[in-house]
């Protein structure tokens, strides 16, 4: 090799800060969660339905994942549970479009949480329980999705509610006990805890919440 072109001087590359997830952003990532299967079919008809088929409990909160399913010849079908961005398109009374299937869960209290509601980036706890995405996806009339829920529902009656205007889905309601996902919560193992770092720093004055890393 020749001596004629030297390499570039080392520049270390400093590490980047790590701060503690807040447990409302979603699910702790080194935590084994207690899981329940479950096969609920929230609402159905001639085209497609709707289902919940697991719930996993951590000590912060549950997720649960939503399998929607097209009949033959429904194979273009996207619930577009996640598309929160095109909130506001002309034809929603509601500012939702008619295409995203709505997703809630109701606690026995009466609070509630919605797909819908948008990501809640404060440091603070917020006020009630909130959902977000965790992932999903699929093609061919079948989709998956995982939904993440802070806090844990207190005992009692847990509603799931769905809505899917464009699929002639109304307002439906199943109810589920809470029971089994409080003692699935109490089964988690945590493996890799985060406790260890620090708090992140207040939104004014530390990076967005997209800086976090879990």
């Amino acid at each position: 090799m020749s001596d004629f072109f030297e390499p570039p001087p080392e520049s270390p590359v400093p590490e980047p800060q790590r701060y503690r997830t807040p447990p409302w952003f979603g699910a702790p990532s080194g935590t084994l969660p207690g899981v329940v299967a479950v096969e609920r079919i929230l609402a159905q008809t001639d085209d497609v339905a709707v289902c919940v088929t697991r719930l996993a409990g951590y000590p912060t909160g549950f997720e649960f994942d939503v399998v929607t399913m097209g009949a033959a010849g429904q194979d273009d079908v996207d619930p577009l549970v996640f598309h929160h961005h095109h909130r506001g398109r002309r034809g929603a009374a509601d500012g939702i479009p008619p295409e995203v299937l709505r997703i809630g869960v109701q606690f026995s209290d009466g609070s509630k949480a919605t797909n819908t509601g948008g990501f809640h980036h404060d440091r603070q706890p917020p006020a009630g329980p909130v959902m977000h995405p965790r992932g999903g996806g699929g093609g061919g009339g079948r989709w998956s999705h995982t939904l993440w829920v802070w806090p844990l529902p207190p005992p009692g009656p847990l509603t799931l509610v769905c809505e899917w205007p464009a699929m002639g889905i109304a307002v439906t309601r199943s109810e589920l006990d809470a029971k089994p996902i409080l003692d699935a919560a109490a089964r988690a193992q945590v493996i890799f805890s985060d406790d260890h770092l620090p708090e992140p720093p207040d939104v004014d004055d530390g990076p967005s919440p997209a800086a976090v890393v879990r």
